[in-house]
């Protein structure tokens, strides 16, 4: 029996978020576990987090790892702003995950950039 070959095929999402209430962008708690429900509605699988606060009245940065790549973010709550990074392959589904941390985060703002991440000559 051959192995099917696995290729890196998928979609990353670049959102910008702004208009956040920024106490919503400094609880390093609350942001780990919206990032883990919006991979899991995604369908993706978590495998290892790691997130760090800057300290009372400052942001946050983290990452999951993902069965299927990634998702990350970074905050300033001094700006309202939040830079989220979704890149997910297979079945997964990256804007679900997005419209899951925007919907949380009641973000009024957002700017996307998408690139779909295939080796060359792959439809």
């Amino acid at each position: 029996m051959t192995a099917t070959p696995h290729l890196p095929l998928g979609t990353h999402l670049l959102a910008d978020l702004s208009g956040i209430h920024a106490e919503s962008l400094r609880d390093c708690d609350a942001l780990e576990g919206l990032l883990r429900n919006a991979a899991i509605i995604a369908g993706a699988q978590v495998l290892h987090g790691h997130f760090h606060s800057f300290g009372p009245g400052h942001g946050v940065t983290g990452v999951l790892l993902l069965a299927e790549s990634h998702i990350s973010i970074h905050t300033w709550p001094e700006c309202g702003f939040a830079a989220v990074d979704i890149f997910m392959c297979g079945a997964a589904r990256p804007q679900l995950a997005l419209d899951t941390i925007q919907d949380a985060l009641q973000a009024p703002h957002c700017q996307l950039q998408s690139v779909r991440r295939a080796p060359p000559g792959h439809p």
